[in-house]
């Protein structure tokens, strides 16, 4: 019995498919495991996990639909760009992540099943190692400094000349107006020089803001910022 499917690309059989369905599961929930397992914040997603698994088998299956046939390849391009996303990526290693399922489900779509393999495993023992050994780390702890200010004055000179006294360095963040537009809330970081305390700085900025209220947030990592 003939199994082989006839299609104007070109000739794949039912094992064909299979394989390269099957490859792109079992790739892309390597790669599922390999973010759940070097993922770090806390906005771990199980869903984008699974999205991760599914856009690899998809991404296959459209490799196989498409084959070499540029006029269905056009016709999937106009398809899948009316297609919008309303999520924002939150980290930006999840985009590599994306990208990465969507290069290994290209590869066994084109039944290239050698670089398909290859390609998932060392990419993945590159984050386990860039993990496990915090590669690229910037550990330098920085404060928030949240400052509120009565509206309609200008108190940034006296702010910036107390953080120039109790701080190495320092960066506005954001200005917006609170309580009706009565207050200014202003947000720094900053890093404190050594032997500051943050009661010192909170106490010399309210000197400088009519006793208004100021918080110092600590341990914020600028990676995080």
């Amino acid at each position: 019995m003939n199994f082989d499917l006839q299609e104007l690309s070109g000739t794949f059989s039912v094992a064909d498919v299979v394989a390269a369905m099957a490859l792109s599961f079992i790739l892309s929930t390597v790669i599922g495991y390999t973010y759940r397992y070097t993922h770090r914040n806390v906005s771990y997603s199980q869903s984008y996990v699974q999205t991760l698994v599914i856009v690899g088998m998809i991404v296959a299956l459209i490799m196989l639909v498409v084959g070499s046939n540029l006029a269905r390849a056009f016709t999937l391009v106009g398809a899948l760009s009316v297609v919008r996303f309303r999520n924002a990526i939150k980290e930006t290693r999840d985009v590599g992540f994306i990208f990465l399922a969507m290069a290994i489900g290209m590869a066994c779509g084109a039944r290239f099943y050698t670089l398909a393999a290859v390609g998932a495993v060392v990419v993945c023992v590159v984050v386990l190692v860039m993990h496990k050994f915090n590669w690229f780390a910037l550990n330098v702890q920085r404060q928030v400094v949240k400052v509120q200010v009565p509206a309609g004055e200008d108190y940034a000179p006296g702010i910036s000349d107390v953080l120039i006294k109790y701080t190495t360095e320092f960066e506005l963040v954001s200005t917006e107006t609170i309580r009706g537009g009565a207050l200014t809330e202003v947000f720094y970081t900053v890093r404190l020089k050594k032997g500051a305390e943050p009661s010192d700085l909170v106490s010399a900025l309210q000197q400088r803001t009519s006793g208004q209220r100021v918080t110092v947030l600590t341990g914020y990592d600028t990676t995080d910022l």
